[in-house]
């Protein structure tokens, strides 16, 4: 584990406040964090893959998402993931994801695989994830203050990744879903200081949603997202969002003890939807940060079969 030395840690030729040492010592001796997502509603299969297939089309998602702007080595996370519905029943996914923190960089790359059952008016998804993850650490961007460490910097360092999902939904009101998208725990350490230790913790994920309709052009969805995470406190997050005339999507979103967040989004055709969201911090980081920002592209192929003319809003 790292020492109280060890938290004086700095990056190289860059002055940053004390509040800054705990993200990165952090990043080196506590739970690791999932990627964090404020329009998680649009991409639900990154974090539960019982949800892959379950529009009922081809489904590509991108998102590009910054946070903490104007702090040095604050996270940033780049994804990519496309699902399908396979027959009646089954649903594939795929996904990448790129998430850079201080001086390490992840790459997670899985497959996911579900299987819905018809309940009468609602269904209920199995979902699996299986995939690797890939780790980059560069200890020479650290500067020690009272000990070199000499450690061996950690290059595509190769761990197992299992999760799995559950997701039950009716056809266009609501939604529930439970999930762990790692339930393998993986301790990383430098090869030469069994003190610079990374942990991948198990993260389990509980999230739903209700669409009211209002009227003929506007509905409204509030939504939640639990998480938990060993060493970590419980994480709520809670939206509301307006969608207008099935093209323009308005809400706002609040991070327990966190962050409110400002969310927008366009139905530029029925085939393509972009979204973005603006994090702004509640707590006393948000004076050395201006904001976290995030960006949703999300394209989605129909057949003449099931040509969405109205893109369900989950």
């Amino acid at each position: 584990m790292v020492t109280k030395n060890q938290l004086t840690m700095t990056i190289k030729n860059i002055n940053i406040p004390i509040v800054l040492l705990a993200l990165f010592s952090a990043c080196f001796s506590f739970a690791q964090q999932d990627s964090q997502y404020t329009q998680y509603m649009y991409n639900t299969s990154i974090i539960n893959p019982a949800y892959a297939g379950s529009r009922g089309v081809t489904s590509i998602n991108t998102l590009y998402r910054t946070q903490w702007v104007g702090l040095n080595g604050a996270p940033k996370t780049i994804q990519g993931s496309i699902n399908a519905p396979i027959g009646n029943n089954i649903g594939l996914g795929f996904s990448v994801v790129n998430d850079e923190i201080g001086p390490s960089k992840e790459s997670n790359i899985n497959a996911d695989f579900s299987y819905t059952l018809n309940l009468n008016k609602y269904k209920l998804s199995f979902g699996l994830k299986a995939g690797i993850n890939i780790l980059d650490v560069n200890f020479d961007e650290l500067v020690y203050d009272n000990q070199d460490p000499n450690a061996t910097n950690i290059d595509n360092r190769l761990s197992p990744n299992l999760g799995v999902g559950l997701y039950l939904h009716d056809s266009e009101r609501w939604y529930i879903g439970l999930s762990s998208p790692n339930l393998l725990k993986t301790d990383h350490y430098s090869e030469t200081v069994s003190s610079s230790k990374i942990n991948e913790e198990i993260h389990a994920y509980f999230i739903g949603g209700y669409v009211f309709t209002l009227s003929d052009n506007t509905k409204f969805k509030p939504a939640f997202l639990l998480k938990t995470v060993t060493g970590s406190p419980l994480a709520i997050d809670l939206s509301a969002n307006f969608l207008f005339v099935d093209k323009f999507t308005l809400g706002v979103a609040y991070r327990l003890d966190a962050a409110v967040s400002a969310l927008a989004g366009f139905q530029i055709s029925e085939q393509l939807m972009v979204g973005y969201a603006y994090d702004y911090e509640t707590t006393e980081f948000s004076k050395y940060n201006s904001g976290s920002h995030e960006l949703f592209l999300r394209f989605e192929l129909f057949s003449a079969k099931n040509n969405l003319v109205n893109p369900r809003f989950f």
